[in-house]
């Protein structure tokens, strides 16, 4: 059992940021909150489309980048364009996806999470591989979502600027576990 007790209410424009050491159920928590694990006991609840947003960009490395985006955008309804725009991409549209550094893979990622126009974020280490501005980027982009009334769970070691998040510390000592 990683956690117990765990609960949190989310509305529109709200965000919350997970935190705790490693192996302390971060991501398995908003694995659980995707459906893609189910829980031992309790229950989630959730409306709305989801976007989740972990270490696998679940991107066709042989495809250009623009093709490989447009298989979710068209799964999801969204649009390629919007999402590679938000993230300073659209100049790397025809260039396969494993040619990609880690920063760009990683707003690649994150491209896939804006194209998909889902209201709820799940966002796995977002920051990880980023540089300074590609932070801040992501950061306007949790700002922007939220005001369009986005729901975002981060888990996160670094610390972004969420104004307004609420914080749920999975350490089990801070927890009473």
């Amino acid at each position: 059992m990683l956690f117990t007790d765990v609960s949190f209410a989310l509305g529109p424009g709200d965000a919350l940021a997970v935190r705790g050491p490693n192996g302390v159920g971060k991501s398995s928590l908003l694995r659980l909150a995707a459906g893609l694990l189910t829980a031992a006991s309790g229950s989630i609840a959730r409306i709305g489309a989801m976007a989740l947003a972990d270490e696998h960009p679940a991107l066709d490395p042989s495809l250009p980048l623009e093709r490989a985006l447009g298989f979710w955008a068209g799964v999801d309804g969204g649009t390629v364009v919007t999402g590679l725009g938000a993230v300073g991409l659209t100049h790397l549209a025809e260039v396969p996806v494993r040619m990609l550094s880690t920063g760009q893979r990683r707003r690649v990622t994150l491209a896939r999470v804006v194209a998909s126009g889902a209201a709820i974020w799940l966002l796995d280490e977002p920051a990880n591989g980023l540089d300074a501005d590609s932070v801040t980027m992501l950061e306007r982009l949790i700002a922007d979502h939220r005001a369009g009334g986005g729901i975002v769970v981060i888990a996160s070691h670094q610390m972004l600027n969420l104004p307004g998040a609420g914080l749920l510390d999975l350490t089990p000592e801070r927890r009473g576990a």
